[in-house]
Formats: C-alpha cells, structure tokens, sequence
C-alpha cells in the first residue's frame, strides 16, 4: 500500500481548478490556520499536518481540509477516534481545530486507484461543534464544492441568524434615526431595488466626493446637498427599474407614493452620510444574503422584526407566516412548474416566493419554463398600499414576472373575474385574523373566496386560527357547513401553539387543505395532524428559531404522514366529519400511552406544584 498513490490523484483533481482556489500541502502561509494547528497533531501532541488545505480566492471564510489512506479498510473507524490510522478520523480531528476560525469543508479520500476511491465529506461551521455529512462518495469540482456549501441547510441556519441578528442591529440604527417602523421595510425594499441597477451600484458611493480642482465653496456645497441628492437618485432609481419592469399606471403611482418620504425624511435627506451609510450596510449583510439564498421571503422577516415591538399593525390583524410554514405550503399542496400559485391575501408574498422556489426547482433549469413560471404562474391580491409596495418590491428582488400582484379587495367582482381568468390550480393564504369579531370578515371567508378563484379539483391550503375549526354554532358554522357543501376537506393540522410568537402574536392556528369544487363526500374521511412539534425553539434577542436544524426531519414527517394519510397514535388520525364536529387532531386523537415513561409522570407533577406555589 502506498499513500502517495492517493495522495497523487487528489493533487491531480484539484489541480485543475487553481485559478479559484489556493492548494497547499501539509502546511499553510496563512499565519491564522498554522496557529490553529499548532496542538492538532493526530498522535496527541505537537503540530497538526494534514495532507491538503485548499481555500478559495472569492471567499475566506470556507476552508477544505482533506486526509489520505491507501487501504479503504482504514478510511473510517466506527469510534472515529483512531486519529492517525483512519482518514476520516484524522480529518475531523483536524476540521475540529480549524473551525474555531473557519468554515470547515473536511474531506477524507482512500483507495489508491480512481476506481477504488472512497471518499466522505462534512461540514463543520466554524463555532459548531459538530460536523455533519455533506455531498457524495467522489470528488466534486472546486466550485460544485462552494457552491454546494453556500447553499446548505447548515450555511443557510448560519447566514440567517447572522441576518437576524443584523435586523435587530438595522431597526436600533433606524429607530435612533427617528424613521417610522411603518415605513423602515418600504426604505430597506427601495434599497434592494435600487442596488439591483449596475449604474446606482457604482454612483452612490461617490455622493459627496470632492477634488482637487473644487473650490472651498464648491467643497462645502457638494458635501451639504450629497444626502439630498441620494435621497431623490435612490427613488428616482427604483422608479425607472420599475416602469422598466412593465409596472405602469396607478401601479406605479401608488408605488411612488409609498416611497416619496424618502425624498423629505429630515434624517435620510439632510443628515451627512446617513443614507449612504445604510445603503453600504444592506447591500453588505441583506442583499449579499438574497444572492446566495434565493426565494427567501427576507422582506417579510425584516417587517416582523421592525413592527415586533410597534404593534402598529396588530389591529389590522396582520400575522406574517413564518419562512419554514411558507415553505410546508408548497410541499402540501404538491407545487411543480405546471402549478399556478394564488394568494388573495398576499402580505410581502413570502407564499408566492415559496411557491416560485418549488416551481423552478421543478423546471430543472429550462430556462424558457422559469421564465413562463415568473412571469404568469404567480398572482396575488393585497388590499393595503404600504403592504402592497412591499409584496411588489420582494416580488421584483426575486425577479418575478413584476405585475400580478393586485392592489385591491379581493373580494371584488372583477378582481375575482380577472384572478379566475388566470386559472389559478392552487391557493394559500393566511388571513387577516379578527379584531373586531362582529364587524371584521371571518377568516373563512378568504378561505371560501381563495376556493371560488380555484379550477376544479385545485389545491387550497390555508392557516386559520384553530377556533375556526372549532365552531359548532353561529357565523363560523354557517361558515363550515358551505364549505363542505361545495369543497372537500382534506385535511387539519394542529400547528405549535406559539408559531406566531416572532410576531408578538398569541394567535393558536391550524392548517386546513381544501380540494376546491368538489363537494365533501359523506364518508370521506379526513386526515388530522397534531403537529404540535416543528423543532423550533425561543432564543433571546432571536425569537422562535430552529436552533439545531431539526426541521428538515421534522417537515418530511409530516409531509409523509399527509400524502398517506398515514395514522400514527399521539401524531395523527383519519376521521368523517361534518361541520358539526371541531375539526382537529385533539378531538379524535388516541394517546399513545405506551410512550410514557415514569419521568414524564414527575415532570408533570413537579410542574403542577410549582404552578400551586406560584399562584397562592
């Protein structure tokens, strides 16, 4: 057996791709990643020397780390703590050390021949400490590698608390800047927009900027009027790239409109360098997000986290949908690039950015298709301006077709003309939720409007609070009773009892799947989830995140138990009902004793004599 063989053919693969990457063997110049390695060695003391470390040109934060064996029989140990003897043992000892400072892709390679070749890969993020299975068993190109990283569930979790965390940072900057909550997403939107024209991209930097030849005066007048002047060339921008985007008329009026206090905000347009400054740091840390992790509802999220603590919009009984339910829709309802994706209660469009992920996922990259599919196979209706602004801006950062968002009610005649002239075959939708209970339309009255638009035999999944499946009398009743009488319930998933919660919004929901036009047969049975459990959990400062990537897991569960209607004690059940039953898992669930152990008994005890003492 001869390490060198192996070594040798990894030396020749990566050495096809060295105008990306930096390849280095048994030591690195990068002061930073020899100090790492100072105490790696795999015997147990002494500096660390892995066969290979490959880092890229175009980002600093990713580093490959690979380990050699020439007998396969030594390329994993079942202990993994066989440092010197395994390959992929070795290399995690060293992925170990060096992602206290990086981002570790670690590759362990055995066999001495192409056909005999074994290879494994993780990723360990740098902080984390564990390292996780990523990619095949052979060896990918350079850039097959970063992207692959880039776009990991791992990279994802990573990138999207640091994008949190930048939120909460952006809405201090911009409360100390006295901009309105109402009106911090509109501005961030208009940003995005604007950065998406090379020309803007270029000039904003150069506000302000002086030579040699000005004069004193001339210095003094550029440097006072640069914010103004960036204020209006920032509107005036977005303004051109959307009339350029087919948007017309009192479209894009309305649009002007809700970006015109830009142009007159006493801290955007006179204060030196304030815009300039916000525009550098959103390009930075949100539109360098939105370029790596496409058709993400990142608009949405910022909205949640700037009107978390207003509550301006509480009384309008507006609850964002959280990214990982937008994303369960899609996967309900069987999204694919022939679907076309309705929302009469559009929001920033996080359902339609979801639904236009799963379609050209499907398209499989024919670019004809992903076009069509932008361009026509995504409608919605939003009824407020400021909202409808904001569904427009993310539809266009997404690149989609750009104008089938409706401003409008979408319970208007010829709104819902139009919508069915499109022939829309799927409808989500999470409406407004009641403030006022005798005055404000009942949340199943979207959902009955959403199933009208639909053809025969579409798909309409909605999330509703659960007291709407729960009505035995009255308005919701009536309600039930004529969707049954001209829909199929499929089925109710119980939802976490704190879903809402990033949204300071108590709201207990459930999610109901509609076959539209087609009556409730008498002894179809309907499927009832009790997913209760999505992984989620509360963090400070971060809200309800999924903290240990347990979701992925979690959604095919549920996605699995759905499509086959399969029946599980304690997690799901088939049951007839009428709308004179409550229409959810609790109500017919078995409890799956067997499960229960003598710890679960204490616990609950112990919960209950803490309740006692607290409340004496």
């Amino acid at each position: 057996m001869n390490e060198r063989k192996t070594e040798s053919i990894v030396r020749s693969h990566f050495g096809k791709f060295k105008d990306i990457i930096h390849f280095e063997e048994q030591a690195s110049d990068n002061a930073k990643i020899n100090k790492l390695l100072k105490s790696a060695s795999k015997k147990g003391s002494g500096k660390g020397r892995p066969e290979f470390l490959i880092s890229f040109f175009g980002n600093s934060e990713l580093l490959i780390v690979i380990e050699c064996k020439a007998d396969n029989t030594k390329h994993e140990s079942p202990t993994k703590d066989k440092f010197s003897e395994f390959a992929v043992d070795g290399v995690l000892l060293y992925s170990s050390y060096l992602s206290k400072d990086f981002d570790v892709l670690a590759i362990a390679v055995s066999g001495q021949t192409k056909q005999q070749l074994k290879v494994s890969h993780f990723l360990q993020l740098k902080g984390e400490r564990k390292a996780v299975a990523i990619f095949g068993n052979k060896l990918l190109s350079a850039n097959d590698y970063l992207d692959g990283y880039l776009k990991s569930p791992e990279k994802f979790r990573q990138d999207y608390n640091t994008l949190l965390e930048f939120t909460k940072q952006l809405n201090e900057t911009l409360h100390s800047y006295k901009i309105l909550e109402s009106q911090r997403s509109l501005l961030i939107s208009c940003i995005l927009i604007a950065l998406e024209n090379k020309a803007f991209k270029t000039a904003y930097p150069l506000f302000g900027s002086t030579n040699t030849k000005d004069t004193a005066e001339d210095k003094k007048e550029k440097v006072e009027n640069a914010s103004k002047e960036l204020a209006n060339y920032l509107v005036d921008t977005v303004s051109n790239e959307l009339k350029n985007a087919n948007i017309k008329g009192d479209k894009l009026d309305n649009l002007n409109i809700q970006f015109s206090f830009i142009r007159t905000d006493t801290s955007l347009s006179t204060k030196k360098e304030v815009l300039k400054n916000l525009i550098t740091n959103i390009d930075e840390n949100i539109n360098s997000f939105i370029k790596t992790h496409e058709y993400f509802d990142v608009l949405g999220q910022l909205y949640i986290e700037f009107l978390r603590y207003a509550n301006s919009d509480k009384g309008l009984g507006i609850v964002l949908t959280p990214p990982h339910i937008t994303e369960l829709f899609s996967d309900l309802a069987q999204v694919n690039k022939n679907s076309i994706a309705y929302d009469n209660c559009t929001g920033t469009s996080g359902f339609l950015i979801s639904g236009m992920k799963k379609m050209i996922e499907s398209a499989k990259g024919d670019q004809e298709k992903i076009k069509e599919i932008k361009k026509n196979h995504l409608i919605g209706v939003e009824y407020q301006s400021h909202i409808f602004a904001l569904a427009v801006s993310n539809m266009y950062i997404h690149q989609d077709g750009k104008t089938n968002i409706i401003n409008g009610n979408c319970f208007d005649d010829d709104i819902i003309k139009l919508v069915k002239n499109r022939k829309p075959t799927v409808g989500f939708l999470n409406p407004p939720y009641k403030a006022d209970k005798k005055k404000d339309i009942d949340e199943l009255e979207f959902v009955l409007n959403n199933l009208e638009c639909l053809v025969d035999g579409g798909t309409c999944v909605a999330i509703v609070p659960m007291q709407s499946a729960l009505a035995q009398s009255g308005k919701v009743f009536e309600l039930k009773k004529k969707l049954l009488e001209n829909h199929t319930l499929e089925a109710v998933l119980s939802m976490p009892d704190e879903l809402f919660i990033n949204s300071d919004v108590g709201v207990v929901a459930c999610i109901m799947v509609f076959t539209a036009h087609k009556p409730h047969p008498e002894n179809k049975e309907t499927f009832f989830g009790y997913f209760k459990d999505d992984g989620f959990e509360k963090r400070k400062n971060k809200g309800r995140i999924d903290v240990y990537g347990k979701w992925e897991n979690i959604k095919d569960k549920w996605v699995h138990h759905f499509r086959n209607r399969t029946e599980e004690a304690g997690f799901s059940v088939k049951k007839i009902v009428s709308a004179y039953d409550e229409w959810c898992a609790e109500a017919f669930m078995e409890t799956d004793y067997s499960k229960l152990t003598p710890s679960d008994f204490l616990n609950e005890v112990k919960k209950y004599v803490a309740f006692k003492v607290l409340n004496q």
